[in-house]
């Protein structure tokens, strides 16, 4: 099967539904069991990462001289840093228009809040906040109705995306659009959601489509601009604009690349390494240059460095027995780590049945349900937060010390951020403090706030925040789950310190247990480490975190997947998504290549008649056809009234190494040595090879010998369903793979010749008119059949891949799957010892799930 690039249904993996194991029909979606944890799965393409060389590649490398790929070189440089500062420029964006709405909603909000305490008109302060909540809530959906896979945060799109696969229309223009603006009304309007995973998301966009200077959503976006027109190039560079979105939502330019790296990519090198910190430092320093000069009218001072920052760690000045922490710290670091682990397993279950239910009862239905859904959690929010901050609030006593670190990173006096609603003169409101605040500020109270926030506050809160979070991610609004995760953690991590300070009269710095605390939650949720580590240093300014937070991160992932997986992960899972994981269970070695391959194939011949092609590419859903000869009995009666096949022949005996030809070419270097015996041996060789090569080709009677019980079918019929099991076994000789896209672009553009004419005369496609139609190709169903002469005959080598990376039948799982995942491969060959084609193997053959179906039938087997 030269399969979709990935095909994970049953139809594009298998004529013969009936061959597969009960096992793998409900894996592939064919059959489904209410109580089955695996959804239905849908049909996605992979990314044809791997170069195809061809003549019309070939044409343009040899047409380009050191000069020339330097001056290539330079401009992918300047590609990285116009994405690197674009994605700074929509942080800026998004950050000013949040800041900007939230602070209109707080003001009005706040001022009748504190009007309506007194006169007793509460109920018209939860309606002024509901209608703002709401209204900006509806805005967001309805933009997610626009362009549905603008939903949730887009990490797992993108992490699907840089591991090979594509999802429709995730890296287009009008996503953007929608994402960018969806996601500064979901966070105005009070959703327990995040900027900074969207903002991933938009920085991997603008990636992918910066660079081609054309737009599929907007067409009359289009410039001549021929370069960085592949999957490959685009991957690299999504992979740049992710880590810039990274970098910008945190200030973690290294972060940032090491995400890239950590929850993607699957083949890198230092070239992309560079390229890509390059990019990260490009958006994290253009946020900080605008972010700074309009926040402090500082322009170049650089003091704000990402959306979230966490501020400044340290202690009282004068205070010589405080301590950010001690080795006694890491042990209640570590402790907290399991509970963070623990925590974050629950979400996780708790989302992916949130999840499943959306998919089965929801998704199916009416599209403005999705907005009804949307405006239901925002009301539910809106309410909780609004009754708990009246009723569950303490009033707190403001006369404690100066705190020693009174300014966020926002420029404001964190003191200025407390909120008094419901609570007299001197006092604040614990709870309506970290409710009625932006979730960066929150965050940054629990972190430097050195007032108390009471025990039974921060229970309820991290309670509600915890449910709200949950039921939120995964509604219809573009939505992050980073900056919800850090508040809720850090909640936690101050509940922890508050215990200590308390019940066991420690003296600990709390800041530091609850930035523990947030690492630790966030951790157990997404089981990120290496980047995440990375990150929440770097957003701190200090490394002296580096050790518990890596400590705190590795126990929380340890204890999270003893349960379950992360949540990216899950909801790829959801979505039937192929994704391969780095490497194969050890068990796996037990199958081969030829345990798990694909040997029902469809395939072409390197002369193909027109009719032959449509009929295949119209019947067929395969992104790819091993291009092959047969090897006949009687190829030489063929050959005297067939022009079609005597090509085919011909090619092939061109393509095939033979025994004979390998002698000659030594005999010919046996004569320059001296020796009269060597060239005495090459004579008799050679006397004994010339006769037979007189009377009869050498190749055409060891083909024959070989291969004579094999029947024939003409290189112009189309394969058949009525085919023998002797038929679909017959030997084929490989000798490259061809896209169904180049396919359809040579019929259209008329690339055949006819029978009475020589091949010679076929027309020649360069590589700019093989390549000017990425990333849409035109559709077989989309040509017009009537312009078509079935009878002309296409040669598809010049443009077939010659070279593929193939392997043996005995080929080990593990030996297949690191080739495949680390080339980034689309299609797969198996090829046998004397060069016959025997079976494909695609990215649906390496998932886990499949492979661990092929187990348990070896098991069974053996």
């Amino acid at each position: 099967m030269a399969c979709c690039g990935m095909c994970v249904c049953c139809h594009c993996c298998c004529r013969d539904g009936e061959t597969r194991t009960p096992e793998e029909l409900a894996i592939l979606g064919e059959i489904h069991d209410e109580e089955d944890e695996i959804l239905p799965r849908k049909d996605y393409e992979s990314l044809d990462y791997d170069r195809c060389i061809n003549e019309p590649y070939v044409e343009v490398l040899e047409g380009t001289d050191n000069k020339k790929a330097k001056k290539y070189e330079a401009v992918r440089w300047i590609m990285v840093f116009a994405i690197g500062v674009t994605v700074g420029l929509v942080g800026l964006f998004v950050d000013f228009f949040v800041r900007l709405f939230s602070k209109i909603k707080f003001s009005v909000v706040g001022d009748s809040v504190e009007e309506c305490a007194e006169k007793g008109c509460l109920p018209l302060s939860l309606l002024e906040l509901l209608a703002f909540n709401m209204f900006f809530v509806f805005i967001a959906s309805v933009l997610v109705l626009i362009e549905p896979v603008a939903a949730g945060s887009g990490i797992p799109e993108i992490k699907s995306y840089l591991n090979g696969v594509k999802i429709p229309g995730i890296v287009r223009l009008r996503t953007f659009l929608c994402k960018a603006t969806g996601v500064l009304f979901t966070v105005a309007g009070g959703m327990f959601v995040g900027k900074e995973g969207p903002m991933i998301h938009s920085g991997a966009i603008v990636g992918a489509g910066l660079p081609q200077f054309q737009s599929i959503s907007f067409k009359k976006i289009k410039f001549d601009f021929p370069h960085f027109r592949s999957d490959r190039d685009k991957r690299d560079f999504v992979s740049a604009g992710a880590a810039a979105g990274v970098a910008a939502a945190f200030g973690a330019p290294i972060g940032g690349t090491l995400f890239s790296l950590e929850e993607g990519s699957s083949f890198w090198n230092q070239g992309l390494t560079w390229k890509v910190l390059f990019c990260s430092m490009s958006a994290t320093f253009t946020l900080n240059f605008f972010r700074s000069g309009i926040m402090f009218n500082m322009w170049g001072s650089f003091q704000q460095p990402g959306l979230l920052n966490f501020g400044e760690f340290k202690c009282p000045d004068g205070d010589k027995k405080c301590h950010l922490w001690t080795a006694v710290d890491l042990a209640f670091f570590v402790l907290m780590g399991v509970v963070g682990g623990l925590l974050g397993a629950l979400f996780n279950c708790l989302n992916k049945c949130l999840a499943k239910y959306r998919i089965r009862h929801i998704h199916p239905k009416a599209k403005f349900i999705r907005v009804l859904e949307s405006l239901l959690v925002i009301m539910v929010t809106t309410v909780v937060i609004f009754a708990a901050s009246m009723l569950l609030g303490e009033c707190r006593d403001l006369a404690f010390p100066t705190p020693h670190n009174t300014t966020q990173s926002g420029g404001e006096d964190i003191n200025s951020t407390i909120r008094q609603f419901f609570c007299k003169n001197n006092t604040y409101n614990d709870m309506a403090t970290l409710f009625f605040n932006p979730q960066e500020v929150a965050i940054r109270q629990l972190l430097h706030q050195d007032g108390t926030f009471s025990p039974a506050t921060l229970s309820i809160f991290v309670l509600l925040y915890f449910l709200l979070a949950c039921w939120t991610y995964g509604a219809s609004v573009p939505s992050g789950l980073f900056v919800p995760a850090l508040l809720c953690g850090a909640a936690f991590g101050r509940l922890v310190a508050n215990l200590l300070n308390v019940n066991l009269g420690m003296d600990i710095y709390s800041g530091t247990y609850a930035l523990i605390g947030a690492a630790a939650f966030l951790g157990g949720v997404v089981r990120m480490t290496i980047s995440l580590t990375v990150i929440l240093i770097e957003s701190t300014n200090e490394i002296t975190y580096g050790l518990p937070i890596m400590i705190t991160l590795m126990v929380a992932k340890w204890t999270g997947d003893f349960f379950n997986k992360g949540i990216y992960d899950i909801h790829i899972e959801l979505r039937g998504v192929p994704l391969l994981e780095w490497e194969t269970e050890v068990e796996m070695d037990k199958l081969t290549a030829s345990d798990i391959m694909e040997p029902n194939l469809t395939y072409v011949y390197p002369h193909t008649r027109v009719q032959s092609l449509v009929s295949i590419l119209r019947t067929t859903v395969y992104h790819a056809f091993p291009v092959v000869t047969e090897n006949r009995q009687n190829e030489r009666d063929f050959m005297k009234g067939n022009i079609l096949v005597s090509n085919n022949i011909r090619f092939k005996k061109s393509s095939v190494m033979s025994r004979a030809g390998e002698q000659r070419r030594r005999c010919q270097s046996m004569k320059s040595y001296p020796s009269s015996e060597l060239r005495n041996v090459c004579d008799e060789q050679n006397a004994v090879v010339e006769p037979a090569e007189e009377g009869e080709d050498l190749l055409q009677q060891m083909l024959e010998r070989r291969h004579a019980p094999y029947p024939n079918l003409y290189p112009d019929q189309s394969p058949s369903e009525e085919w023998t099991m002797e038929e679909r076994f017959r030997p084929l000789t490989f000798h490259g793979l061809i896209l169904r896209s180049q396919l359809v672009n040579l019929l259209i553009s008329g690339v055949c010749y006819a029978e009475s004419q020589s091949s010679a005369t076929q027309p020649r496609l360069s590589y700019a008119e093989m390549t000017e139609d990425y990333p849409r190709y035109p559709d077989i169903h989309d040509v017009d059949l009537t312009l078509l002469n079935p009878h002309m005959i296409v040669d598809v080598t010049p443009y077939m891949n010659p070279s593929p990376y193939i392997v043996s039948p005995n080929t080990r799982v593990s030996q297949v799957f690191n080739l495949f995942r680390t080339m980034g491969l689309r299609h797969l060959p198996v090829v046998n010892a004397v060069g016959e084609i025997v079976g494909i193997i695609t990215r649906h053959n390496l998932t886990h799930e499949f492979l661990e179906a092929k187990l348990r039938q070896h098991n069974i087997t053996f």
